[in-house]
């Protein structure tokens, strides 16, 4: 059995399975964009979405100034 493990045809397959999957993981992985900071940026758009809402019901009103 051990003899048979041992065999080159195996081992070529072996390395063969090992580099095509490398490759077919390198190609996957390649056009994927990693974000450093994905938290910040999703709470840059949420205060920038929600300050748009602001100036839509309010307008460019003083928020300072209190009552009619």
């Amino acid at each position: 059995m051990i003899e048979w493990l041992f065999s080159p045809w195996v081992i070529i397959i072996i390395v063969l399975a090992v580099v095509i999957g490398n490759i077919a993981a390198l190609k996957h992985t390649a056009n994927m964009k990693f974000d450093q900071n994905p938290k910040v940026q999703s709470r840059k758009q949420q205060l920038d979405r929600l300050n748009e809402l602001d100036k839509k019901k309010y307008g460019d009103q003083d928020k300072t100034k209190k009552g009619p």
